[in-house]
């Protein structure tokens, strides 16, 4: 079960930084205009350009980690006590930004209407099962 788990976590963070590695060599997809692309997956009031290309490509290599990471976890006879507390470290991160998205606060740091939509449906509940999924791959090391 733990491999299943973190091998569809691999997959989804795969995916997040694969976008965000063909953002961080300036490539636009899956939106052709570049300002329409920052107000969908950034959102931040009145933003006109992506982030920095060194931002996007920062991320591209964390969320590939992280998938690694997980796939780490999934081996209940490796790393130790220190793998365990790293991935609960991730846990807290992902439901962090998971919550963060559900908040008063969040939502008039990140107002443009297409992030609105998307992070509710798909930013936010991906963090969530991110975050819950590294804890039930720390929790399954255990049992």
């Amino acid at each position: 079960m733990n491999m299943f788990i973190a091998s569809m976590m691999f997959i989804a963070l795969f995916a997040v930084s694969l976008a965000h590695f063909l953002w961080s060599v300036g490539r636009t997809w899956p939106i052709r205009n570049e300002k329409l692309l920052a107000q969908t997956v950034v959102g931040f009031k009145d933003i006109e350009r992506m982030p920095p290309r060194l931002a996007s490509f920062a991320v591209s290599i964390a969320t590939i980690a992280a998938g690694i990471y997980a796939l780490a976890l999934a081996d209940h006879d490796s790393g130790g006590i220190l793998l365990d507390l790293g991935g609960i470290a991730l846990a807290a991160v992902f439901l962090a930004r998971g919550i963060a998205g559900y908040t008063t606060w969040w939502k008039t740091l990140t107002p443009e209407p297409n992030f609105r939509l998307n992070d509710a449906r798909v930013y936010s509940p991906l963090c969530l099962a991110l975050g819950l999924g590294f804890l039930a791959l720390v929790v399954f090391r255990f049992l």
